[in-house]
C-alpha cells in the first residue's frame, strides 16, 4: 500500500509570515533592479554636474528600466510569495481607475493642481529668501512650454506606474500595522525612506542634486521623499486607486522640475538643494501641507478611522480617504 502524506502544506507559512517574507523580497528585488539598471552608467563613470544638463539616450533607457523595477517586484511578490487566492493582483496593488468617473477625473485633476501649487509656493519661498533666481513671469511661449511639459508627463505615465505600483500599491499598505498613530507614522517614515534609498545609484551620480557629494544628497533625498510621500498617499487613499498617485509623481518629477528652469533667470545657476520641492524651500511648503493633511485626518486609511476597508496590514484596498 502506498504511503501518502496528508499533512497540510505549511511551506508558505501563515499570511502574516508571507507578508513579512514578501516585504523583504520586494525591497531586495526593487533595489536590485535599480542597481542592475544603473550599472551601465555607473561602470561608464557617468556623473551629472549641472542642473541644466540633459540626459542622453543611454541615460533615458537606464532610467526607464529602473523605474519598472518596483512594479515588477510587487507583481512577483503578490503572485508568488504572498499567494493569497482570495485577492486579485490588481486589487492587491489598487491598480484600478477611481470610480465613479467624475470622482476619478477630480482625483486626477487634484493630482496635477496640488503638486503645481506646492511647486509654485516653494519657488515663491525660494525667491523671497534669495535662493531661487526668479527671472520674472514672461507670458511669451508659456503656453507652448506648458503644452509640451504636460504632453511629456502623459507619455511618461507608464514608467511612473512602474514606481507607484511598488511604493503606493504594495509597500505602504503592508507596512501599516495596528490602528494606532505610531504604526501609521512608522509606515509613512519607512516607505519614504525606502523610496529615497532606492534612488541611491542615481544620487551617487549626481542625478537629483548635481555637484553635491553623497553625504549631502542622500540625507536630502530622504527628507524630500519622506515629506512628499504623504501627499501621494493622500491622493491614493482618497481615490482608492494608485492612478492619482502616479499622476502626481509624474508631475512632480517632470513638470515641477521643468518649472524651476522655466521661471529662472537666463543663465542663472540652479541648485536643487535651495529651490523647488527637492530643496529646503520645498521642505517648508511640504511640511506645512502634510501637517494640514495629518491634523484633518486625511492621511489615515479608512480602516484606521473605523470606515470600510480591510484590516491594516492586509493585502486588499485600504479604503477611500
Amino acid at each position: 500500500m502506498p504511503i501518502t502524506d496528508k499533512s497540510p502544506d505549511l511551506s508558505y507559512g501563515s499570511p502574516a509570515r508571507r507578508r513579512r517574507r514578501g516585504l523583504l523580497v520586494y525591497c531586495a528585488l526593487a533595489w536590485l533592479g535599480m542597481w542592475v539598471a544603473m550599472a551601465p552608467l555607473l561602470l561608464a563613470g557617468f556623473r551629472r554636474g549641472d542642473a541644466r544638463e540633459g540626459t542622453g539616450l543611454l541615460e533615458e533607457v537606464c532610467i526607464g528600466v529602473a523605474m519598472l523595477a518596483p512594479a515588477l517586484a510587487a507583481l512577483f511578490v503578490v503572485r508568488y510569495v504572498e499567494r493569497d487566492p482570495g485577492v486579485r493582483v490588481r486589487d492587491a496593488l489598487a491598480l484600478r481607475l477611481p470610480r465613479p468617473w467624475g470622482r476619478g477625473v477630480r482625483a486626477c485633476l487634484a493630482a496635477v493642481a496640488v503638486p503645481a501649487g506646492l511647486t509654485t509656493a516653494a519657488l515663491a519661498v525660494g525667491t523671497l529668501a534669495g535662493s531661487y533666481p526668479f527671472g520674472g513671469f514672461a507670458p511669451d511661449g508659456l503656453g507652448g512650454w506648458a503644452l509640451s511639459a504636460v504632453l511629456g508627463m502623459v507619455l511618461s505615465l507608464p514608467l511612473f506606474f512602474g514606481e507607484e505600483l511598488g511604493w503606493q500599491g504594495y509597500l505602504f499598505p503592508r507596512l501599516v500595522g495596528g490602528a494606532g498613530t505610531a504604526s501609521l507614522v512608522r509606515a509613512y517614515l519607512l516607505t519614504g525612506t525606502a523610496f529615497a534609498l532606492w534612488h541611491l545609484p542615481t544620487l551617487l551620480m549626481g542625478g537629483q542634486y548635481p555637484g553635491r557629494p553623497w553625504y549631502v544628497s542622500v540625507p536630502a533625498m530622504v527628507v524630500s521623499c519622506v515629506l512628499v510621500l504623504p501627499v501621494f498617499t493622500w491622493l491614493r487613499l482618497r481615490s482608492d486607486s494608485v492612478v492619482p498617485a502616479v499622476v502626481a509623481h509624474a508631475f512632480t518629477s517632470s513638470v515641477s522640475v521643468g518649472m524651476v528652469g522655466r521661471f529662472a533667470g537666463p543663465g542663472a545657476e540652479l541648485d536643487p538643494l535651495h529651490m523647488a520641492l527637492n530643496g529646503w524651500p520645498g521642505w517648508v511648503v511640504l511640511a506645512a501641507f502634510v501637517a494640514f493633511l495629518a491634523l484633518t485626518g486625511r492621511l489615515r486609511p479608512a480602516a484606521h478611522r473605523g470606515g470600510p476597508g480591510v484590516a491594516p496590514g492586509g493585502s486588499g484596498p485600504l479604503g477611500s480617504g
